[in-house]
């Protein structure tokens, strides 16, 4: 008999995963909050903003072949344990920053590259754990309450960030969010796996085996290109702070708020999915929500009122969810266990390219622009990605199981 969605949490180490990665991203995100707040009030510059992307993607790109092959190789828990422990000691550097303002912004990015250096091994691990945890059958569910905790991480971060900072400044946030990484890190040690083949050899060949993995396999390549072009061009974040303090006017709390608007919506589909996963139309339902998600963009960009520009963003998060878990699904499932610590690295730098990245291009086309043309334009952009690659990628439209195996030999 097949298990229920909550069975999955009772029995083996998924639930005990789940907890780790709560804390963790939770934690993130009281940093990500604190350093956008940080260095809009020490520059005041959209364009500053957009260089904690860049800084953060910079390494994530340098370390990302490795990474991948590190974790076909090695102990995944272990290599995400130390993952961990290095960002621990970057939230505790940022606490010390900030408590110095004279050292302006420079520091600040210093320590990003430090933690953008942790995501590139962390990345690949944590991915190519999950599905060691449940059989291939329960996957898609897997995916599922993943995303959905993230999501609700990325609900509770952004909010706790923004109440730690009305509360004690970016230090105290700092603080706290290395005593959630902590926990995270206590709990990964305490993970149990089953068995998966590894990779034994090394060489140049394997460092990128997984870029040519991704690149023979069109259903792949699409499902994670799709997710780098929407969200490099369509992306709003890193633009938030100007609009809680400068447009919206709802200050520390309300960037809190905002950050937090997305995971709402992404929570509650994810957990949806959980219990009613995707059986038909798979492929269609992933581009209609892209280009939701791009139509989302656009009305917040041109809100003024703030319950406007939370509905919109939580919108905007429910419509990426189901994006994220057919992606997710598709890329770990068709690919085999020794490819997918490679495979989830070059996935990551296609994610962090949207994400850190579209950070960087949403910075420079506000400085260009202005910030609420260059947040429509993004949303514009995403809508026009998702018509060119359902034309490119037919095989992709056309999938009606995310959790169909596939190739993945």
């Amino acid at each position: 008999m097949e298990p229920s969605a909550l069975d999955l949490l009772r029995h083996g180490t998924l639930g005990a995963y789940l907890a780790s990665r709560f804390c963790a991203v939770t934690g993130s995100q009281v940093v990500t909050v604190a350093v956008g707040w940080q260095v809009y009030e020490r520059t005041g510059s959209a364009l500053a903003l957009g260089f904690t992307g860049l800084a953060q993607f910079a390494t994530v790109a340098l370390f990302a072949p490795i990474s991948g092959d590190v974790a076909d190789r090695h102990d995944r828990r272990k290599v995400l344990a130390g993952c961990h422990l290095v960002y621990l000691l970057g939230t505790l550097a940022l606490a010390w920053v900030a408590a110095r303002p004279a050292l302006g912004t420079g520091p600040i990015y210093a320590v990003l590259a430090l933690l953008g250096a942790a995501r590139a091994f962390w990345g690949p691990a944590g991915q190519a754990l999950l599905p060691a945890l449940v059989a291939p059958r329960d996957f898609q569910r897997a995916v599922a309450w993943s995303s959905a905790n993230f999501q609700v991480a990325m609900i509770g971060g952004p909010a706790l960030g923004g109440y730690l900072l009305d509360l004690g400044g970016p230090r105290t946030a700092y603080l706290s969010a290395g005593g959630l990484v902590l926990v995270s890190l206590l709990l990964v040690l305490r993970l149990r796996i089953r068995s998966e083949e590894r990779a034994t050899t090394g060489g140049l060949g394997r460092l990128l085996a997984g870029l040519t993995y991704v690149r023979t396999r069109p259903l792949i390549l699409g499902a994670i290109s799709l997710d780098l072009f929407a969200v490099l061009l369509g992306g709003a974040t890193a633009l938030m702070p100007i609009f809680a303090k400068d447009i919206l006017g709802v200050g520390a709390d309300g960037l809190g708020l905002l950050r937090a608007a997305p995971g709402v919506g992404a929570g509650l589909v994810g957990l949806l999915l959980a219990f009613r996963p995707i059986q038909r139309h798979a492929g269609r339902r992933m581009f209609a929500c892209v280009a939701l998600f791009g139509l989302a963009t656009i009305v917040f960009g041109l809100s003024r009122h703030f319950a406007l520009s939370l509905l919109a963003l939580v919108v905007l998060g429910a419509a990426d969810m189901v994006s994220v878990v057919i992606r997710h699904t598709i890329v770990q499932l068709r690919t085999p266990p020794p490819m997918r610590g490679r495979v989830a690295a070059v996935n990551l730098v296609f994610i962090g390219a949207s994400n850190e990245l579209g950070e960087l291009e949403s910075g420079l086309t506000a400085a260009w622009l202005g910030t609420v043309p260059a947040v429509v334009l993004g949303g514009c952009a995403a809508i026009a990605v998702t018509a060119v690659w359902a034309l490119l990628f037919p095989e992709l439209r056309r999938i009606e199981r995310p959790d169909d195996l596939g190739d993945a030999t």
